[in-house]
């Protein structure tokens, strides 16, 4: 049951990570649920993230590569820090520095106290409403190329609330992209790309500190396997979710953020599942 467990949170992990539904509330959420109702653990959910992520690597591998070489020319000074691709380069790297801190910063906090459901559903109705509201108002005329230092540094802020299972990094960092005026396209391809190198610092942190241990209620060999089929259900969805965003609004998961919300809220208060 073990097994099957770990596979079914990849799964939920592959479905929800780029999702503006919190992908670590719902794994804290469905574990709850599932034989032994136990949260799967910060660092579960750092390490299946390292799958999901992967997906992202493989969808936007040309325009990774793009912006990695422009970078590393204009490093080197064989081109210029002004390209685009070049200067898309350095505000991944400068969006990234929040979550870095704060990470180091709360870790002890990230691990206990931020996983307490009544928190996780706290976050998702919140930051669900804030999500529908920035859709509402936000003015969606700025493509990605007009992305500045500062409003790179306000994704990145944006991005850290992330640590907090159910305010959802893709649902940050796009709500703020919105709110700043950004199209809806245009916040979610940069919500992915800002992803990047947090995801992997994190998940190969966790993934170091777990070798040769068992770091939760699954073996390294169940979090792998869940890895994997995380890997292979979210390199389905971003492309499904980047076509559906250019054509739609937020309203759908705004809506199903809050009903999930309501529900756990429900849940814990008849004593059904464990905070």
């Amino acid at each position: 049951m073990q097994w099957l467990d770990a596979i079914i949170l990849g799964v939920v992990q592959g479905l929800t990570e780029f999702l503006p539904i919190s992908s670590s509330a719902h794994l804290r959420i469905v574990g709850e649920f599932l034989p032994g109702g136990q949260d799967p653990g910060a660092a579960f959910t750092a390490i299946t993230q390292l799958g999901t992520e992967a997906a992202v690597l493989v969808f936007f591998w040309r325009d990774i590569v793009r912006i990695l070489t422009a970078w590393f020319r204009a490093v080197a000074g064989r081109g210029s820090h002004s390209d685009p691709d070049a200067r898309m380069g350095w505000l991944i790297i400068i969006g990234t520095v929040p979550i870095v801190v704060l990470g180091l910063l709360l870790e002890d906090f990230i691990v206990s106290a931020f996983r307490s459901l009544w928190l996780v559903a706290t976050m998702l109705i919140v930051f669900g409403l804030l999500l529908g509201v920035a859709d509402r108002i936000g003015t969606q005329r700025k493509p990605l190329e007009k992305l500045s230092i500062r409003d790179g540094i306000l994704y990145g802020l944006a991005q850290s609330l992330a640590l907090i299972p159910g305010v959802s990094r893709s649902g940050g960092t796009i709500t703020a992209g919105l709110l700043m005026g950004y199209t809806r396209e245009a916040a979610a391809r940069y919500s992915f790309l800002l992803a990047i190198p947090a995801v992997f610092g994190s998940g190969f942190y966790k993934l170091i500190g777990a070798i040769g241990e068992q770091s939760g209620p699954y073996t390294m060999m169940q979090t792998m396997a869940a890895t994997a089929v995380g890997f292979v259900v979210a390199y389905v969805i971003i492309g499904w979710f980047l076509d559906y965003v250019s054509k739609n609004s937020y309203t759908l998961f705004v809506g199903y953020r809050v009903v999930l919300g309501i529900f756990v809220y429900v849940m814990l208060s008849f004593g059904i599942i464990n905070a």
